[in-house]
């Protein structure tokens, strides 16, 4: 005997009613993030096969852009470079140096929280402002730098039109910028640890050291995961301290992909050929965090 199926309810005219008032509040952001992000997506993606600029008409070129960037354009590679070395500088001093913060101000001290907020202020602080004043700590003429070494007897050092030196400049640079946004993720998870296990460890009689490596750091892997993609992709992004601080000179050694894509785009308007080289950044970071994503399941773990 078969069981006759339940009756299906009609929608009634104030459920129809809600549902329209729901698209209705969420019409803006949807404009909005159609208007400006998923067509201006969209429009660059089609630029990145045509050679449009002021100077030319627009016309379908194919697979021409991402051709010449990856075969025929020795900057290009040269940006790349300077990028790879950019980020590989930056994120391991940027996550080491938070999370020692983070091991040394999660204690509830007397006047932690003024610490705690001195380093997280650069994060919050126009990457403009930071850069400018950076640059004139490192000027050769009159530069706080300089200065300091005038009056232990050394003599002036051109920071900035030194090849050797201007990059690692901008990595520490823009590692005190940043540092202060995971070291509040590290300072979360570390406060998130139960005590419980760190009382089993002393019953062990396991050091710090061992502590640290054995308990603490294996329930901080999902923070360290999540810090690790989030510093590797703006690392990969850098713009604001190259455009400010060198220009991405002394010749072409601060040249980082982004700061290129501007300069083709808006200084010599080939627009097509920028867009291009933004979707090879864009399909870079995306392998890369895909490939990050994968790797997680060997070495982050949740508790259950």
């Amino acid at each position: 005997m078969s069981v006759p199926a339940p009756p299906v309810k009609k929608r009634g005219r104030l459920s129809r009613r809600n549902m329209w008032f729901a698209y209705l509040f969420i019409s803006p952001m949807v404009i909005g993030y159609t208007l400006f992000l998923l067509f201006p997506i969209v429009t660059a993606f089609y630029m990145s096969f045509t050679n449009w600029s002021f100077t030319t008409e627009l016309a379908f070129v194919g697979l021409d852009n991402y051709k010449r960037a990856l075969t025929s354009d020795p900057v290009f590679w040269k940006t790349v470079g300077n990028t790879l070395y950019f980020s590989a500088g930056l994120v391991p001093l940027n996550i080491l140096l938070a999370l020692s913060l983070a091991l040394v101000l999660k204690r509830n001290l007397p006047g932690i929280g003024l610490f705690r907020t001195a380093i997280f202020t650069p994060v919050v602080t126009s990457i403009v402002v930071w850069a400018i004043v950076w640059k004139y700590i490192f000027a050769t003429d009159g530069g706080l730098m300089n200065q300091l070494l005038q009056v232990f007897g050394f003599d002036p050092i051109p920071w900035m039109y030194t090849t050797s030196l201007v990059m690692p400049i901008v990595i520490v640079i823009s590692v005190l910028k940043n540092v202060g946004l995971n070291m509040i993720i590290f300072l979360a998870a570390l406060q998130d640890v139960p005590a419980l296990y760190y009382e089993a460890a002393k019953i062990d009689g396991a050091g710090r050291v061992r502590t640290f490596f054995n308990v603490t750091l294996p329930l901080i892997t999902p923070s360290v995961f999540l810090t690790t993609i989030i510093t590797v992709i703006g690392s990969l992004k850098i713009f604001g301290q190259i455009y400010i601080m060198t220009g991405g000179g002394p010749g072409t050694s601060t040249y980082v992909l982004v700061y290129y894509i501007y300069q083709q785009a808006f200084k010599l308007f080939e627009f097509g050929y920028a867009s291009a080289i933004a979707f090879i950044l864009f399909f870079f970071i995306l392998l890369l965090t895909i490939l990050q994503w994968q790797m997680k399941k060997r070495w982050v773990h949740y508790e259950e």
